[in-house]
């Protein structure tokens, strides 16, 4: 957290901060910008601009000034919010204190009506940097086809979920978004990526459209079915079986023995 879903839903908050004259910029924690960037770059790219376009890739959100080239990417680890004119895009984050404290602000952009636009994180595991690299990412999850699901992400002996989790063969996609979708789709995480036949393929696809889809209207990733069982004793929301609790590409991992067979 916060997965694609969470990124999002700021994008959407970030249209709040466009054609605002930007006039000084905020780095109390010099550590939070990446790839390079310095305060003193930072400031030299942005005060003086505004944005024109908020765009997002994956879990990076990129802020567009009207200057060509001018490119602003903001991520925000598990626990970084956005925060506009005072008004978080999102309140709660499955991962993030539920605190809400000044201290924790990373970076600030402040405009000339006296507004701003803040990151605040708490664990500082987010980042800010100029011109990031885009195509550093697979294509976003929101809009792969499937075509390239079978190319970039049903290939090859890695369980499924690892390959789901790879950002640079398809971005946007968590561990929350990844056992929703594997769950409600009925396949085991944990089966090679490439012994999906086509209906499982389909089935797959379909369901993480659906998923991407409820999250974003339900307010983010923490509120799918599965979710409240993604704990040791948790059980199937269908059937009430004992959840299989595993480690897979790295991230704790929930599935029903049941309705996610290993032999599909």
């Amino acid at each position: 957290m916060p997965e694609g879903v969470e990124i999002e839903i700021y994008r959407v908050g970030a249209e709040a901060a466009l054609d605002r004259e930007i006039t000084s910029i905020e780095t109390p924690d010099s550590w939070f910008l990446k790839g390079g960037a310095t305060p003193e770059a930072v400031r030299d790219a942005l005060v003086g601009e505004h944005f024109v376009a908020a765009r997002r890739r994956g879990k990076l959100l990129i802020l567009d000034g009207a200057d060509d080239g001018v490119r602003l990417g903001l991520r925000f680890g598990m626990t970084g919010r956005l925060i506009v004119d005072d008004e978080a895009s999102i309140d709660y984050l499955e991962y993030s204190s539920q605190r809400n404290e000044a201290e924790w602000d990373r970076f600030v952009i402040h405009f000339a009506d006296g507004g701003d636009l803040r990151i605040r994180d708490p664990r500082r595991l987010g980042g800010v940097s100029l011109d990031p690299d885009e195509e550093a990412l697979g294509v976003d999850a929101f809009v792969i086809k499937p075509r390239q699901l079978r190319e970039q992400v049903l290939v090859g002996d890695t369980a499924l979920k690892a390959r789901l989790l790879d950002q640079k063969r398809v971005a946007g996609i968590g561990n929350l978004i990844a056992d929703e979708t594997l769950w409600r789709a009925k396949i085991d995480p944990a089966r090679p990526a490439g012994s999906l036949d086509d209906r499982e393929a389909g089935r797959l696809l379909r369901q993480l459209r659906k998923v991407l889809a409820d999250f974003t209207r339900d307010g983010g990733s923490h509120t799918g079915r599965l979710q409240d069982q993604r704990v040791r004793g948790g059980r199937c929301p269908i059937c009430k079986a004992d959840l299989d609790r595993r480690e897979i590409g790295g991230r704790t991992t929930f599935s029903c023995p049941r309705h996610q067979p290993v032999s599909g």
